[in-house]
């Protein structure tokens, strides 16, 4: 009986520092940071730069509090739309070896897809209006191209060395 309890007091131990991920990031040194994100699982990874991304955006454009969760809850639907989108490119393949007919047929699918992701930009923008002002929208999108141009900037510049090479459509 005490072996049993015991184990059932070590397995309630080890749920409550699972969950006990709320760090405070801003005391944290770039070190420990580094630590504690090379700790989590890829799942618990992904939800905490989501989390990230969604409280920048919130703060950057000082979203009132009583529509933070309507806007997040969008924001995160159109970055899985956009997402959708761009898996039905390959950016993976090499533009030497394809044949005219093959690169016209790429060519083509990276504006179809191109025009997809504009489209569904501009379905969210009008949905993000009716919880945010259009000027907030359009600050949005702003700042998500200067995020994308900082993460370029830390990428790999050299084509050769580049785990994979970034090309949007």
């Amino acid at each position: 009986m005490k072996k049993i309890l015991f184990t059932i007091l070590i397995i309630y131990g080890f749920g409550l520092n699972a969950q006990s991920t709320d760090y405070d990031w801003k005391k944290m040194d770039p070190k420990q940071r580094k630590e504690v994100i090379n700790n989590l699982s890829p799942e618990e990874r992904k939800e905490l730069l989501r989390k990230f991304r969604n409280n920048m955006i919130i703060d950057n454009l000082d979203i009132e509090a009583k529509d933070k969760d309507k806007f997040t809850a969008l924001y995160d639907e159109y970055i899985e739309q956009q997402r959708k989108i761009k898996s039905e490119f390959n950016p993976h393949f090499n533009t030497e070896t394809l044949s005219d007919q093959e690169a016209r047929q790429k060519l083509e699918q990276s504006f179809e897809v191109g025009q997809k992701l504009l489209d569904n930009r501009r379905k969210y923008a009008e949905k993000m209006q009716q919880v945010i002002p259009c000027q907030k929208v359009l600050k949005l999108f702003q700042s998500e191209g200067m995020m994308r141009d900082k993460m370029n900037e830390r990428k790999p510049h050299d084509m050769k060395n580049a785990p994979r090479a970034q090309q949007n459509p």
